[in-house]
């Protein structure tokens, strides 16, 4: 076997001859009246523990029930923010890997246990395969035989290659290189196997390829420049639904793909549709608009009503993402670690969590998920204390200026927020963060947006002082966090990475290094509790809780599966089905 830390270590493989996702169920949109909101009327300052997965990973359930035998009707998936960008190699945000799951397709994918499960490729390469030499630096990858394109194409060895051809090129504005840019000589042996030589040891490679979609060579390769090709409007993948239509603003319409290589899809069409406002999404789930409510679909404060909802299931569903504030390095007040431990100890995470958050998430002190093995149990706890934060300020020279706003060499202490607009949770955040910040002498203002203006440009390029965001850090199961916090991964500067808040630590670059070359799996825990500890002092980001969501569907659908390991929940949509 290839030692188990190639893998993560923890991290067992499936391997399937047919099928490419794990089993997991008609439905025609109805809107009927309205219902208000269930309200808590919020008394803060003048104004839980993270629940458990469904048993056994089953969001419903199953009984009896299977798939019909001929696919019949429709998902209406409701969801809050718009995808926006539909070339999966380029930089998108969490809700567009729901979509890509759907539409595209790859080597392999990592399902709700942390196994690695065969997608595209019909096997994961080991060394007890010869799919990886015993230094983990020889590939050989054997492809499904058979697999089309939506528009009948083939799809072969040469698409793979050109896919991390193509996130490799420094033209090309990619999602992420981490690991791709230690792929070389990459040989296609025939249409269904190529091998590569990885430039040195990375572990995480195989959690790297479980989210790295393969677009078309045929396409994409055929001239011009891929950043502008029209497939980034109109993607044609291998997934089992193709793209129809997209209305900015309104949906994306996708039709079953008759020729999909694996199970299913059991219905004809999913309509995504994007709703910013969490209220409005919510009626339309307990009206019977949509049959599927997604990320952030039902807030906090309306669990205990959701839960009555006649013929609706819903549950929680624990993710890896970390809520928080993201400070921009680049803004003067952010480059004083004084300011920055002062606003954590003015943040009174605990009455966050209680009387805006309903007690539904835990609190975090770090950027790691509980669920991970290489989560650090042993971080300060966070403290709420505002004296000592203005203490801290005052020895830093932060002396209060004009209307209380405190300053230091001409540099007010005054920044913005931004988050996206209609989520009334994080709105009521603010305000309750602004209160208590202006209370230290921060001057807080609030500036948000629709999400496809926020994650844009706003976010990748940094345009922002502050946000309030729930990241996920890790990369599948595998706790690499290079892309977010590694100094080389600031797109600013490097036209790649995921680090737009600009941390710089030279102590956590080199342990980053490090734990992508270490196989021993107890070492690698050392080295990314290290990471944890640094960046728990520093504070780049103010970490508040990880986070739940509480999603749901009408009763009569099957398949739902919550994933901690993936970034969207309706990532095997495939396996849906109505069982009546």
């Amino acid at each position: 076997m290839v030692p188990r830390a190639i893998l993560d270590p923890a991290q067992k493989v499936v391997t399937m001859s047919r099928s490419p996702i794990a089993p997991s169920a008609h439905g025609d949109a109805s809107v009927g009246g309205s219902a208000l909101p269930r309200r808590r009327l919020l008394q803060l300052a003048g104004l839980g523990a993270l629940a458990a997965a469904v048993p056994g990973g089953r969001a419903v359930a199953q009984g009896a029930s299977r798939p019909p035998a001929r696919r019949k009707g429709q998902i209406v998936m409701g969801i809050s923010q718009e995808p926006t960008v539909f070339n999966p190699v380029r930089p998108h945000i969490e809700v567009d890997d729901g979509v890509y799951f759907n539409i595209f397709s790859p080597l392999w994918l990592i399902d709700p246990k942390g196994d690695l499960v065969p997608q595209l490729a019909v096997e994961i390469p080991s060394k007890a395969n010869g799919g990886i030499s015993a230094d983990g630096l020889t590939w050989r990858i054997r492809l499904r035989p058979g697999v089309t394109w939506h528009d009948g194409a083939p799809f072969t060895a040469e698409d793979v290659k050109f896919t991390l051809e193509l996130i490799n090129r420094p033209d090309f504005p990619a999602y992420s290189r981490s690991g791709h840019n230690l792929v070389r000589d990459i040989q296609v042996v025939s249409p269904t196997e190529l091998t590569w030589r990885m430039e040195r040891l990375y572990v995480p490679y195989l959690s790297v390829l479980a989210t790295t979609f393969m677009v078309p060579r045929h396409i994409l390769g055929a001239g011009g420049d891929p950043k502008d090709s029209p497939f980034n409007n109109k993607p044609v993948g291998t997934g089992p639904f193709r793209f129809v239509e997209r209305r900015p603003g309104e949906h994306i319409l996708l039709e079953a793909n008759d020729r999909f290589f694996g199970e299913g899809p059991h219905v004809e069409r999913v309509v995504i549709r994007y709703i910013p406002d969490l209220t409005v999404l919510k009626t339309q789930f307990q009206t019977g608009a949509i049959d599927y409510i997604g990320p952030q679909g039902i807030s906090a404060d309306n669990w205990e009503e959701a839960k009555a909802m006649p013929g609706r299931r819903v549950f929680k569903a624990p993710r890896a993402f970390i809520e928080n504030i993201a400070l921009n390095h680049e803004r003067a007040p952010f480059k004083d670690p004084a300011v920055r431990r002062a606003l954590y100890l003015a943040m009174d995470k605990a009455t966050i969590i209680k009387d805006i958050y309903y007690g539904i998430n835990s609190p975090a002190e770090t950027y790691m998920p509980a669920e991970s093995w290489a989560f650090n149990p042993d971080l300060p706890l966070h403290r709420y204390d505002p004296a000592l934060a203005r203490k801290v300020l005052d020895d830093a020279g932060w002396k209060p200026g004009q209307g209380g706003v405190r300053e230091k060499d001409g540099v007010r202490l005054a920044f913005s927020n931004s988050t996206t607009t209609g989520n009334h949770l994080r709105e009521q955040t603010q305000q309750f963060l602004q209160q208590g910040w202006r209370d230290i002498g921060a001057d807080m203002s609030i500036r948000n947006f629709p999400p496809a203006v926020m994650w844009g440009d706003y976010w990748r390029k940094s345009q922002y002082d502050s946000t309030m965001t729930a990241t996920a850090y890790m990369v599948g199961s595998d706790p690499d966090v290079r892309d977010r916090l590694s100094s080389k991964a600031i797109p600013n500067r490097t036209g790649n990475g995921l680090n737009t808040p600009g941390y710089e630590n030279a102590e956590v670059d080199v342990l980053l290094e490090a734990g992508n070359v270490e196989l021993d799996r107890e070492k690698r825990k050392e080295i990314y509790r290290k990471v944890q500890a640094i960046v728990r002092r520093d504070l780049p980001i103010l970490p508040m809780f990880q986070s739940t969501t509480i999603e749901g569907v009408k009763s009569g659908l099957v398949g739902y599966q919550a994933n901690v390991n993936l970034r969207a929940n309706f990532w095997n949509v495939n396996t849906w089905y109505w069982a009546t």
